[in-house]
């Protein structure tokens, strides 16, 4: 059985915010530690931010990670009324310099079975200009 791979956020925008559900789309850096290739037929996952639950997300976009190697999966994410006000609260509350981060969720392959990850991390926010 090869070890998990190490999935992190790539990046994140929104496509579409309505009142009641908004709809993300996550680019996951999937990395690879095994020296063989790992065929992903789809995935499942939920994402926090600073604590506090976010986004949950499925794809059934295929993507093979070479052995060693990476690949960036686009993926799309629902965030609920309920998640984007924690959210909005936490900013207002902060003036936090950054956002930590929390993704875990599993992937499916055809010839491995699944493979749970666990990722965290923190994302800095620029400063500000002077004079801005």
């Amino acid at each position: 059985m090869p070890r998990p791979p190490s999935v992190t956020l790539a990046g994140m925008e929104v496509v579409e915010a309505g009142l009641f559900e908004q709809r993300f789309l996550f680019k996951l850096r999937i990395l690879n530690p095994n020296d063989l290739e790992i065929p992903i037929t789809g995935l499942s996952f939920e994402v926090a931010l600073n604590g506090q639950s976010f986004a949950t997300g499925v794809s059934d976009k295929p993507v093979t990670v070479p052995p060693l190697g990476e690949a960036v999966l686009e993926v799309k994410a629902v965030s609920s009324l309920a998640g984007l006000l924690r959210q909005l609260d936490e900013g207002l509350r902060g003036g936090r310099q950054g956002v930590t981060y929390r993704i875990w969720g599993r992937l499916f392959t055809g010839t491995f079975g699944t493979l749970d990850f666990d990722q965290g991390g923190k994302l800095e926010m620029p400063a500000p200009r002077p004079g801005s």
